[in-house]
């Protein structure tokens, strides 16, 4: 490492505030030094409660994680929460809203934010999110809540991060029927009906419950349904009473290794993937050739198959 890297580091795990967000900063953007950050902070993980919030765009997802980071704060729990907000399909960029829905954080120290932007990635995680999640576990955040960007019912990907993932839905905004869909709604472990003070909030539940009636869980956890109203604190005590005890439980399963494992693996192949298709393009597009095939392909002088096939012909080759 350099020396700027190792000070930033050093005062990172000292808690500086500014260091652990630009150390955010470098592993978001994979600065140069980002995989030494990343390895150096690794072993220092795997204290921190995990715990996921996802569900349908309006369902009240950051609010909930507002009352939730005030709940810790009240237990003198150190709190760090990862907000990823859609990104525009044509720049990249995103308004990165949820921190205006957000009024804890900007009056307590205790309590650590970050929003990210999704840039394109499916699953309703950013593809950096993991390391993110690794940093702040390192800088000794706990619980870290993420919150996800709320997209659909593709939005399954938080399950492979978080030890416990919560689902939002709302009455009276067809949630009732999605609810027996298959998709986001196979990988709650704790089901939150927000908004508990509109219409319809006992169909939700019979649905919800339906649904679940109809699912096994080899881990025998019987997810609990929690009704809330987030923007007045409403259920939130139970909620963090119901976190706890989901923890509890599945710490003590033996189904909680295997999950680990499948995590270990999912984020192994993550990084795996990104690593390895930077360095195909970088060996095989040299010198901007890159924007000379997808030019020729977008003029259909070319197609993406040959040109990946001959990639993977050249690879093989070196072999």
């Amino acid at each position: 490492m350099t020396e700027s890297v190792h000070d930033l580091l050093q005062e990172l795990l000292k808690g500086d505030t500014r260091a652990l967000a630009r150390v955010i900063t470098r592993v978001e953007n994979r600065a140069p030094g980002s995989v030494e950050i990343l390895r150096q902070l690794y072993p220092r993980t795997g204290k921190a409660q995990v715990i996921g919030i996802t569900g349908s765009p309006g369902s009240g997802k950051s609010s909930l994680v507002d009352r939730l980071a005030a709940a810790y704060r009240q237990k003198s729990k150190i709190v760090g929460v990862v907000a990823v907000d859609p990104s525009s399909p044509f720049t990249g960029g995103a308004i990165l809203g949820d921190r205006i829905r957000m009024r804890t954080f900007g009056i307590d120290p205790g309590v650590y934010v970050r929003s990210m932007a999704a840039r394109g990635h499916l699953g309703g995680l950013a593809s950096a999110t993991a390391d993110v999640v690794t940093v702040l576990d390192a800088a000794g955040k706990d619980p870290i809540l993420i919150e996800t960007v709320g997209v659909g019912q593709d939005e399954i990907e938080i399950v492979k991060l978080a030890d416990i993932s919560i689902v939002v839905l709302v009455p009276g905004m067809g949630d009732d029927v999605q609810a027996l869909k298959a998709g986001i709604m196979e990988i709650g472990d704790i089901f939150v009906i927000n908004k508990c003070d509109r219409a319809g909030v006992e169909k939700m539940e019979h649905a919800v419950s339906a649904m679940l009636s109809l699912s096994h869980r080899t881990d025998g956890w019987e997810p609990p349904i929690v009704r809330t109203i987030a923007t007045d604190g409403q259920g939130i005590g139970e909620l963090i009473e119901t976190i706890g005890k989901c923890h509890q439980f599945l710490d003590n399963s033996i189904v909680r290794a295997q999950k680990k494992r499948e995590v270990a693996r999912q984020h192994l192949i993550s990084v795996l993937e990104e690593r390895l298709v930077m360095k195909v393009l970088n060996d095989a597009f040299p010198e901007g050739q890159l924007e000379d095939i997808v030019g020729k392909i977008a003029e259909r002088r070319q197609d993406p198959y040959s040109v990946v096939e001959e990639i993977i012909q050249g690879i093989a080759f070196k072999k």
